[in-house]
């Protein structure tokens, strides 16, 4: 103890030092992001992000094979040009039965009149084109769910350079109380140095959050789906919250409860259509010629017109196969619908339960941190007075530092989970 109290002794007698090196204040460099609202956040990114002009561009794939499969059905029409040139003309009995050259062309009109299983197939294909379309609409609400998160990210990171930029300024006025006591003789120089050590940790805490907002800014303007950052220019309005009743009842209306409900349809109505396959298909035939020149058995001009009756009789079992797995795939479609109702309302009901604790969990860390606020003042008014010694105000600086930050990362939660709910109730976008 008497060596302590020496050493303490000789510390305040010592002359002033020059005071330590302290790096700016929001000296990180940053990427300028161009600011930008929440409705234009989610209304770009729903128009670049390319997850869904791929999804938008399937749409268009599935409508060409709709009319594909819909050409099936539909008369065709092909013409057909032969030139011929023998070594010689074939000659029986002084007369020439087949010329040395040949010219013979026709006109081939083909008429589905009765194709069951064609007319069932282009029925399909505007089935899976609706449920292509329900699943585009979900895409859509995950991306724009995805864009609301990382707004609210970028803003919530900008609250945390406001904490820590407070945090680093109150130790800077710390320090230089510290310094001028030391420099009167008051004071020690391990308050002194206490006192800049504290100002260098925040201050690097005030680095590293400008180079995570800089992350999430990139990482907004990517999902928007533009060649740079971007920035929040507003306080994300998110809008009420409907009741938990009304929420489970939404659920349903869900895009991806619609896109499942829409592929079970279409599985059912592809099973609908197994008696397609055993029924026959009937069509016409229409050809026209010209044969320059014209031989006995083939006339120079003429049209021919047939009709043809196809009955299906023995294929190996191949429908049967066909028939169950059509049966299968619609009852996998029907227990997906199922799960995905269920999971629908479980969102909602895990969504009111997770905004309910994030809201009380706010009210706490808001309280906690009005509370280390005002035992930071009561200790810096402790220090001046010389009732307490420098590392009740370090320590209490700290606390107040990390429970404003508790603060702004319980606001942030609170705004995620208001976000989800709506977005799981089918409120957002």
């Amino acid at each position: 103890m008497a060596l302590v109290l020496a050493w303490t002794g000789m510390a305040s007698a010592e002359p002033p030092s020059e005071a330590p090196h302290r790096p700016a204040l929001g000296s990180a460099p940053i990427s300028p992001g161009a600011p930008i609202t929440l409705t234009d956040a989610v209304s770009k990114a729903l128009s670049r992000n390319p997850t869904y002009e791929t999804a938008v561009l399937e749409i268009r794939r599935v409508e060409a094979v709709r009319r594909e499969v819909q050409a099936s059905w539909m008369p065709t029409l092909t013409g057909n040009g032969v030139y011929t040139r023998l070594d010689s003309a074939r000659i029986e009995g002084g007369a020439v039965v087949l010329p040395r050259d040949s010219l013979n062309g026709n006109l081939l009109l083909t008429v589905p009149i009765l194709v069951p299983r064609q007319w069932a197939n282009a029925s399909e294909a505007k089935d899976n084109l609706e449920a292509q379309r329900a699943s585009t609409q979900e895409i859509r609400r995950q991306i724009a769910l995805a864009t609301g998160h990382a707004y609210l990210g970028v803003y919530a990171q900008k609250l945390v350079i406001e904490v820590d930029e407070r945090a680093a300024e109150t130790a800077k006025k710390h320090y230089d109380y510290a310094h001028k006591r030391f420099a009167g003789g008051v004071g020690t120089s391990l308050d002194e140095v206490r006192a800049a050590q504290e100002v260098a940790s925040d201050t690097a805490l005030v680095q590293q959050a400008y180079s995570s907002l800089a992350s999430a800014e990139e990482a907004l303007g990517t999902i928007v789906g533009v060649d740079g950052p971007l920035d929040t220019s507003e306080d994300p309005a998110l809008g009420d919250t409907p009741t938990l009743a009304a929420g489970l009842d939404d659920a349903s209306h869900r895009s991806d409860v619609i896109a499942a409900e829409r592929h079970r349809r279409a599985a059912e109505h592809v099973k609908s259509h197994d008696y397609t396959d055993f029924l026959p298909f009937l069509s016409g035939v229409a050809e026209g010629f010209l044969q320059t020149p014209g031989t006995p058995t083939v006339p120079s001009s003429g049209y021919q017109l047939e009709l043809i009756l196809t009955l299906p009789l023995y294929d190996g079992g191949l429908r049967y196969g066909q028939a169950r797995e059509r049966e299968a795939l619609a009852e996998e479609a029907r227990v997906g619908q199922d799960a995905q109702l269920r999971q629908a309302r479980s969102d909602v009901r895990a969504a009111f339960e997770a905004l309910r604790r994030a809201d009380d969990s706010l009210k706490s860390s808001r309280d906690a941190a009005r509370l280390a606020r005002q035992a930071l003042d009561l200790a810096n008014l402790a220090y001046t007075a010389g009732a307490t010694s420098d590392l009740e105000v370090i320590d209490a600086e700290r606390a107040a530092r990390d429970a404003e930050t508790q603060a702004e990362l319980a606001a942030d939660a609170a705004r995620q989970a208001r976000l989800n709910l709506l977005s799981a109730t089918n409120h957002f976008p």
